[in-house]
């Protein structure tokens, strides 16, 4: 920008908050819906996880379940929509807890949202690869389905996300367009067939009733296990910050970004429900969903083989498989803009580099690192028996949700000890702002702990002996990531690390920007 270009409102805001408008505004408030639409994605998330609910509590996880986490997800989502509005910058979590909280909270912050980000990402495309190698194996392209088919399949996966992602944002936003209808007529079509071309329907009592205890600690029975089950929808959940991290690249953000967080968590529950009901009216037979024997550890397989024919069931799983490679697609562009404001900042070792945009505006290597280490974290998938992958991929599950949950919760909670310092932005919560946070805090605590116990070999809750092929590493994991960057802090961090910079004079004016130094190099 130049001395005399004119601002819009958006640019305006962007440098109040410090920055310069060096990514393309160009999306819309629906395609910035779309992309947090498209990552939470219930035929990715509601699918590839349906077995972790299946497993633990059974049927009633499906029926109570998911109306209990879109509920309390909501409190979660509303609080973050109010700090949205009033923070339209792609530093999104990182930036509101540094502007309340200050810069440690910030850091924190930031790092808690790259793990999930980054966790998120893996088990979206390992999910992905999965349902694409069953779609491949159908249409007569025998590549097999053990994990090392999978893997490879996940690793194609990435690489096709960074290409496309590497090729600008308006191509993203078209896709993610496309993306947000496809899921729901997806849905529709998933609920139109298993409603009238299943072969057998289970009964309401046993939807609703019947239950699946593998509590397996000696305390707890079907209602501990049923908690544990939460993590089928909790981690489908996940993701709607993108909506935040893409508000330098919306128009009207401080509105639309708000409005997109909360219209996503709504349409997801909505749509959800049906999905995920669906499929469990349409279950053959329990006892054999559950048998890793039977169902390669992915019950949603199962259930669509066994109770529709070749033809539907084929259907079903190409429908599933695109939505699922859109959703991991979305999820490295939401992932590489949250990298590249927090590197923006310097707050990541390289970050020149991770903030550097191509000529097309894009953060292309943000998007590499992104992919690069989303691989990475599913290796361990490749470590254990077989028996004990889909043991990996739940474990990526839980690092994502626990690590983006706590991202979430960080800054709503400097918003409850810092309200007096907390301009609203258009789209605000009032007086309610008080028990909405309080209780999405405390929600999130409560899956934060549920979701780190240790497991056994059939993966459930831990009965007391180890083994290190069943062990749950997203503990293992967190600790090893929270104690790294605890000990950077107080080794080097806090003193250099100060926070959101600021790379423009704040306009005493709507009108113009002056023509500072940037700090995003651009690749020409």
């Amino acid at each position: 920008m130049t001395d005399t270009q004119p601002q819009s409102d958006d640019e305006h805001r962007l440098a109040q908050l410090g920055y310069r408008q060096d990514l393309a505004r160009t999306w819309s408030g629906f395609s910035n819906f779309a992309i947090s639409f498209t990552i939470v994605s219930i035929l990715t998330g509601g699918l590839a996880s349906y077995g972790i609910g299946l497993a633990n509590g059974g049927p009633i996880t499906m029926a109570w379940g998911w109306p209990l986490v879109s509920i309390m997800v909501l409190f979660v989502g509303l609080a973050m929509a109010e700090l949205a509005s009033a923070y339209p910058t792609s530093g999104g979590l990182y930036w509101w807890a540094s502007e309340l909280g200050g810069p440690i909270w910030g850091w924190f912050t930031g790092w808690f949202n790259l793990i999930g980000q980054i966790a998120v990402t893996a088990a979206i495309d390992y999910g992905a690869a999965i349902f694409t190698t069953v779609v491949l194996n159908v249409i007569g392209i025998d590549i097999g389905t053990d994990r090392n088919a999978i893997f490879l399949v996940f690793a194609a996966i990435l690489v096709l996300h960074a290409v496309l992602n590497a090729l600008g944002p308006h191509l993203s936003a078209t896709i993610n367009n496309i993306s947000a209808w496809w899921h729901v007529g997806g849905v529709a079509i998933f609920v139109v067939v298993l409603g009238f071309g299943a072969e057998n329907h289970q009964s309401v009592g046993f939807v609703f009733t019947e239950t699946v205890d593998n509590s397996a600690v000696g305390f707890g029975g079907v209602a501990f296990s049923f908690m544990l089950g939460l993590l089928h929808a909790q981690y489908t959940f996940t993701g709607y910050d993108a909506s935040a991290h893409m508000s330098e690249e919306t128009h009207n953000a401080a509105r639309t970004a708000a409005k997109g967080i909360i219209n996503t968590i709504i349409v997801s529950a909505v749509a959800g429900y049906l999905l995920i009901m669906a499929v469990t009216f349409a279950i053959p037979n329990l006892d054999d969903a559950l048998d890793p024997a039977k169902n390669s550890g992915y019950p949603v397989i199962y259930i669509l083989e066994n109770s529709l024919n070749s033809f539907w069931s084929g259907l079903l799983l190409i429908i599933a498989a695109v939505a699922q490679l859109f959703c991991g697609y979305a999820s490295v562009t939401s992932a590489s803009r949250m990298l590249f404001a927090f590197a923006r900042d310097g707050a990541v070792p390289g970050s020149a580099l991770w903030s550097k945009l191509s000529a097309r505006k894009v953060p292309v290597n943000a998007v590499l690192f992104i992919s690069f280490f989303a691989f990475v974290l599913l290796i361990p998938s490749m470590l254990v028996p077989a028996a004990n992958a889909p043991t990996a991929y739940a474990a990526a599950t839980s690092v994502a949700t626990i690590g983006l949950y706590i991202a979430y919760g960080l800054p709503i909670l400097q918003r409850q000890l810092h309200g007096n310092r907390f301009q609203t932005g258009p789209w605000q919560l009032g007086r309610w702002y008080r028990p909405i946070g309080i209780a999405a805090l405390v929600w999130i605590v409560l899956i934060s702990v549920l979701f780190i116990l240790p497991m056994d070999d059939h993966g459930y809750p831990w009965n007391g002996e180890f083994t290190w092929t069943a062990v749950n590493y997203a503990p293992l994991t967190l600790v090893a990531v929270v104690g790294a960057i605890t000990i950077w802090w107080f080794a080097s961090t806090r003193r250099w690390f100060t926070g959101p910079k600021r790379f423009v004079d704040e306009p005493s004016e709507r009108g113009h920007i002056g023509a500072g130094d940037t700090a995003v190099d651009q690749e020409l």
